[in-house]
This record gives C-alpha cells, sequence and structure tokens, in this order.
C-alpha cells in the first residue's frame, strides 16, 4: 500500500515574505563592506533563489537573517538611517517605555525616545475621534540606496512597533488600516499578512490605524518578561497574538453600529477584519459567545427604545431584529424578568 503522512505532521511553514527582503538585507552588508554568506546560510537561502524577483521566504527565515545580520553590522536600522543603531537599540527602548501605566503612554515614549537615537525619521502617536494611528514622517531621503531599502525601513519600523504594541498589553491589536507612500511592489499581496486590515498604497506617509481604546490597556509585562522577549524579539514582527482584549467591545459596537450587516458571524467578522472561526474562538478565551453579545446589545436598544420613544412595542420588536412581538416579548421577560408592556410602565428599575 502507498504510504500517506501522518494526519498529525505538521504542514510546512508557508513562505510569504518577499526575497526582496532578503535582498535588501544583502545590500546592507555590502554598504558595510561585509559578507552576507554566513547569514544567508544560516537562513538556508542560495544565492540563486536570492536572485528570484518573485521568490518568498519563511518567517523563520526572516527571522535568522535579519537577527544575523543585525548582530553582525551591529545596526537594527540595517542601514536605513543616517547612523547605526546598535544591537540592543530596540530592547533599550522597550525598556524605557516598559514602566508606563498604558499603552499610549507607552507608545508615546517610544516615539520619543526613537528620535533620539534616529532623526532620519519622526513617529507620531495621533488620535483622532474613536482611532489611534502611529505615522511616519520621513526626514531624510530613506530611499537613497534604493526604494526597495525605503519600502523595507517603513514595513519594518511599523511591524516592530506594532509587535511590541502585541506584546505590552499581551493583546492582538487589529488593524483598521495600513498605509504606505510607495505605489504598490509586486510582492503587494504579502502585506495582507503583515498588517491585516485595509492597505493603501500611494498615501501621503506611512502608517497603521488601530482603535484608540487599545491605548488605555494596561501593560501586562515586567522586567522579567522583557529579557525572555529580548531573547527572540524579532518573531514580535512577525507573529500575531490570538487574544484580543478589545475584541468583546468591538463586536458589541458593530452589532450596534451595523445591525443589518451584523446579523451573523460571518457579517461580524468581516467588520472586525477576522475569519468567523476566529472570532468564535477568541471570544470563548474571552468567556463570550456572540449570541450572548447579541442578546445584550439587543437588550439594551429595547431598553432604550421602551424607555425614550413611545413606539408600539411590535415597532420596538422589528427595531432590534426581531420577527414578530411574541417571541421579543418573550427574550425581553428572560433577558429583564418583566414584560416589554410592565417594562414601560416602572414596574422594572
Amino acid at each position: 500500500m502507498p504510504a500517506h503522512p501522518s494526519p498529525a505532521t505538521p504542514a510546512p511553514p508557508a513562505a510569504a515574505t518577499p526575497m526582496a527582503f532578503a535582498r535588501v538585507m544583502v545590500a546592507a552588508y555590502e554598504l558595510y563592506g561585509h559578507s552576507p554568506t554566513n547569514a544567508l546560510k544560516l537562513a538556508q537561502i542560495t544565492p540563486s533563489r536570492l536572485q528570484q524577483p518573485a521568490a518568498r521566504i519563511t518567517a523563520r527565515q526572516m527571522e535568522v537573517l535579519s537577527g544575523t545580520a543585525m548582530q553582525e553590522l551591529d545596526d537594527e536600522a540595517l542601514g536605513a538611517f543616517s547612523r547605526k543603531l546598535p544591537w540592543g537599540s530596540y530592547g533599550m527602548l522597550a525598556r524605557a517605555s516598559l514602566s508606563a501605566p498604558d499603552l499610549g503612554v507607552a507608545l508615546k515614549r517610544w516615539c520619543r525616545h526613537h528620535a533620539l537615537l534616529a532623526d532620519d525619521i519622526t513617529l507620531k502617536l495621533v488620535v483622532t475621534g474613536d482611532s489611534a494611528a502611529i505615522t511616519i514622517e520621513e526626514r531624510t531621503d530613506l530611499a537613497r540606496h534604493g526604494q526597495g531599502a525605503r519600502e523595507f525601513c517603513l514595513v519594518h519600523v511599523l511591524r516592530n512597533i506594532h509587535g511590541l504594541a502585541c506584546w505590552y498589553i499581551d493583546s492582538r491589536i487589529a488593524l483598521q488600516g495600513a498605509r504606505f507612500p510607495f505605489a504598490a511592489p509586486p510582492h503587494a499581496d504579502a502585506y495582507a499578512l503583515m498588517f491585516p486590515g485595509p492597505i493603501r498604497f500611494d498615501a501621503a506617509q506611512a502608517e497603521i490605524r488601530f482603535d484608540a481604546r487599545y491605548l488605555a490597556l494596561p501593560l501586562r509585562r515586567d522586567e522579567k518578561a522583557l529579557q525572555q522577549m529580548l531573547q527572540r524579539a524579532l518573531p514580535l514582527t512577525v507573529l500575531q497574538y490570538r487574544r484580543d482584549r478589545l475584541l468583546v467591545q468591538q463586536v458589541r459596537q458593530a452589532l450596534a453600529a451595523h445591525p443589518d450587516q451584523a446579523h451573523n458571524a460571518d457579517g461580524v467578522a468581516a467588520l472586525l477584519n477576522i475569519s468567523a472561526r476566529t472570532l468564535h474562538r477568541q471570544l470563548k478565551e474571552e468567556g463570550a459567545n456572540l449570541q450572548q453579545l447579541k442578546d445584550e446589545v439587543r437588550f439594551e436598544r429595547a431598553k432604550d427604545l421602551l424607555n425614550r420613544s413611545d413606539k408600539p412595542v411590535k415597532q420596538v420588536a422589528a427595531a432590534v431584529g426581531f420577527l414578530n412581538e411574541k417571541s421579543f416579548s418573550r427574550a425581553f421577560r428572560t433577558w429583564s424578568g418583566a414584560s416589554p408592556g410592565e417594562f414601560r410602565k416602572g414596574f422594572v428599575g
């Protein structure tokens, strides 16, 4: 009988990172007059494959290549800035923000301290309404070593700060969008993996945008955790966190703001830029489920309509998504212990 692979055998890691990024790191070696041979060998990237325009590498290969290059060249910016960022610079930035009371303060410190190390770019935390953004202003010509070097620098910095922010609060930070000030590259499809959410090219500046409520979350890391993280810090830029500490709030908001689009798991997941499977799993990890949250949102909306309007109960039922008054009244009694009519008359607080 022909042999079959064991069901428990893990699939090989997907090669999704553009080889163009590896070529930028090799160019950094040339800039400093060093050979990339050892780094490429450790990352298992052959010279011939390195030159293939459309080739991809795995996250692990990217981690090994970039980590080796940063240490061998003693430059965590890999030649992108006017002066080197010696090995350990980003660890120092992480430590300087570790005592912050919440993520917002930590990110402001990180951006401010980054300017002390490299004045080629200015990073800012900008809050507009319920949305926050990390923006990059280019102060020098990042493309002086080629457009690929500029692209890699902007991607690297945004991935670094996004990953660190997730680590600080031990939570996935869902992106509302990412923008880049250059034309879509040939490997533009890889951006959906690096920055899940709407992507825009040819923008005024590089930025990532996310829900501002993340900024109020407390940091959940200490010095011991930092030491452990710094032993393998680079995966912060390539791995996604499973847990999202704002997910329950975001689901409630989606259900309330977009009832027509959020009538099922697929609709809610689409609004949050995640899969329905991920939605269910993460809600379970938070001790919640979608039906429970739908009932809570419906209940709050129903109470508001009963208290603040004179709409007939039948219209209130339709407004909160019930097909008929009977099923609404039954559900409302389950939620509140009273019928809609009794609630409206003030028999229930």
